[in-house]
């Protein structure tokens, strides 16, 4: 292990550690993401998800930043993606139970609210299936161009004040990696399933779980990268 690894690791303890030592941060916590859920969004995924990718970088290259690759901006962006993410969940939980219902899964509506019963399963699994066969790829293709842009700026700050090329960042992307690994792999194997697991979770830890997957997030699109080069 390098020493930037053990500076990683206490990194870790220094975010998590102090949530299991003092109860009322916890409490804090839970208050202020019941009145401020989308706040509260944009800060776990703005430190988790960049942690994934921080983390993803470690497994590309053997650092946990380099030049260009710009830290900051990418949390930034990360937090306004997990705004759009919460949003998301938000929407599919409250129509897609009913769609469930229609089709012949009784309670469900009311089971999602209710303790562990198999219309909660089946609920929550079609939310994850219909969430992640539509958000999620827009979500993911999305995330890929905003990484390239502040790549292409050198990992300045300054990529928000200049235009994206939507149309020649598409056509950059290595779509047999996006398709072949992202879509069709992760999507179905991964995805899916702990998505599954996330709305039969309590509404209060629904985006804090999705903020702790992000983090898996990093690790996959890393050993995408590294797919792409092969």
């Amino acid at each position: 292990m390098k020493k930037t690894d053990f500076l990683f690791i206490a990194l870790m303890i220094v975010i998590f550690l102090p949530f299991a030592l003092l109860p009322g941060l916890y409490d804090w916590y839970k208050s202020f993401n019941a009145t401020h859920a989308y706040i509260m969004a944009f800060i776990k995924f703005g430190i988790l998800a960049t942690i994934g990718e921080m983390l993803g970088l470690r497994i590309k290259t053997g650092e946990y930043t380099t030049a260009g690759f710009g830290l900051v901006p990418r949390a930034v962006v990360w937090g306004l993606l997990g705004i759009w993410i919460a949003m998301a969940m938000k929407i599919f939980a409250a129509g897609v139970p009913p769609v469930v219902q229609y089709l012949g899964v009784d309670g469900c509506v009311a089971a999602m609210s209710n303790a562990f019963t198999w219309q909660k399963l089946l609920g929550a699994f079609g939310i994850s299936l219909l969430m992640n066969t539509s958000f999620a790829p827009v979500f993911m293709t999305v995330h890929k161009i905003t990484d390239a842009h502040i790549m292409n700026n050198g990992g300045k700050m300054s990529a928000f004040t200049t235009p994206i090329p939507f149309g020649k960042l598409l056509a950059s992307l290595n779509w047999n990696v996006q398709w072949g690994f992202i879509f069709k792999k992760t999507i179905p194997y991964f995805w899916i399933p702990a998505h599954t697991i996330t709305f039969l979770l309590p509404p209060d830890f629904q985006v804090l779980f999705a903020a702790l997957l992000s983090i898996v997030l990093g690790v996959l699109l890393a050993v995408g990268a590294v797919l792409g080069r092969k």
